[in-house]
């Protein structure tokens, strides 16, 4: 079917990353998701859709652990997911930045859809959760 909606999950690349989680040992949940994530933040060339859309899905699982939206019921992982530690926040700021790219398949495929905008949105909102904004500082470290 490819991809159906804008969502994190909603295509079939992500969900059979989902599937992958759910088949993994416990134990190795964690290093899926960072194999994921580290694949498209250390995309050098042109960032391929596959690899683009199980960033995305990785880092909407993280995202979620901040607050984010829960992973979809259907075509998310249904099988417990581990604590992720914060490093891979990070890491999924970096993936998202390498997804939303201007050599990624992902942003060539999303161009010209309707939903290219909402998608693009999307990507960003996961992106603003993992990556808050930092605070001003407010007093001076030494006079000038």
């Amino acid at each position: 079917m490819g991809t159906w909606d804008i969502g994190p999950f909603d295509n079939d690349t992500a969900a059979d990353f989902a599937g992958d989680l759910d088949d993994a040992p416990v134990g190795e949940r964690e290093k899926l998701v960072r194999r994921m994530l580290k694949r498209a933040a250390d995309s050098t060339d042109y960032l391929n859709q596959s690899d683009g859309e199980r960033a995305v899905a990785a880092a909407a699982l993280i995202a979620a652990q901040y607050g984010g939206e829960p992973t979809c019921p259907i075509y998310g992982p249904s099988e417990p997911l581990p604590t992720f530690p914060a490093d891979l926040a990070m890491l999924a700021v970096d993936a998202l930045d390498q997804v939303a790219a201007e050599q990624s398949e992902l942003v060539d495929g999303w161009f010209d859809a309707s939903a290219g905008l909402r998608w693009r949105q999307g990507v960003k909102r996961l992106r603003d959760l993992l990556e808050p904004p930092i605070k001003p500082q407010e007093d001076a470290l030494f006079e000038i």
